[in-house]
């Protein structure tokens, strides 16, 4: 489950960045699209989730392994 966590993490850190570089090139454009902004946030919220579990991850298995 680890290593699927992992391979989640990397795709969506690469749709983040795509979406960041899609609304930076519509702020330059002076477009009024403001669902682009919020287009971020899409793979960000699973991005944060992925991310806090594998921050975790090293100390929960230190726990377990002092007991």
């Amino acid at each position: 489950m680890s290593k699927w966590i992992r391979q989640t993490h990397r795709w969506l850190s690469v749709a983040f960045t795509l979406a960041v570089i899609a609304n930076i090139v519509a702020m330059f454009q002076k477009s009024d699209a403001t669902w682009i902004g919020f287009l971020a946030l899409v793979p960000l919220i699973p991005l944060l989730f992925t991310g806090l579990y594998m921050f975790v991850q090293p100390y929960v298995a230190r726990s377990r392994q002092a007991s």
